[in-house]
């Protein structure tokens, strides 16, 4: 009985914003959509190429030694940019204190990112995309740069790895605990096997 109802007032959603899209030209904020009814927790995720995606997104952070030692699946669709302090101030508590340098995606970057995430004591903060910044603004040298850019785009590799290997380019798994329960396994089965290479190599 319980899912019926469910399924009725999921279908009235879908109608109501069907009228207010189609027949008012409404816009229909991405938090009052239906996307899916057989997977109600889904979030409407637009990629820079214009292709709309389904999913939720998924933060990572990760060290030198490729181990991921922290992982964020939030409800609804923030900006890249919010979430580099909040990124960062979860570190400094996860790991205990700043790291001396940080590396993040272009997506990341921001005036108040770079003052915000040097207030927390890192010394160099790079983003792969400058969006305005001078690099001396986020780093000491050109070099310094060059490397933290450099080493963020491993980390591509990091991700790249737990999408063809541990199957997180995809998840199946229904409501938002299940998914982000799948990404959690993925995560640590990814990091058991660098684990275990390190350690026989």
């Amino acid at each position: 009985m319980a899912q019926l109802q469910y399924h009725v007032v999921a279908a009235e959603r879908v109608l109501d914003q069907a009228q207010r899209r189609v027949l008012r030209g409404q816009s229909v904020p991405a938090h009052e959509k239906v996307v899916s009814i057989f997977e109600p927790h889904v979030d409407v995720i637009v990629k820079a190429n214009g292709e709309t995606q389904f999913g939720h997104k998924v933060f990572l952070s990760a060290g030198r030694s490729s181990l991921i030692f922290d992982v964020v699946v939030p409800r609804g669709n923030p900006a890249d940019s919010s979430m580099a302090t909040t990124m960062m101030k979860r570190h400094v508590e996860i790991c205990g204190q700043p790291p001396k340098q940080a590396a993040f995606d272009g997506g990341f970057a921001s005036q108040s990112n770079v003052a915000q995430i040097k207030a927390l004591g890192v010394g160099d903060v790079a983003f792969s995309k400058r969006r305005g910044l001078e690099v001396l603004e986020m780093v000491k040298s050109s070099r310094v740069y060059r490397v933290l850019r450099n080493s963020r785009a491993g980390v591509e590799g990091v991700i790249s790895y737990l999408k063809r290997a541990f199957g997180l380019g995809r998840c199946d798994w229904r409501t938002f605990s299940s998914f982000r329960a799948y990404v959690m396994g993925s995560v640590i089965a990814a990091n058991l096997v660098t684990i275990a290479l390190a350690a026989t190599g």
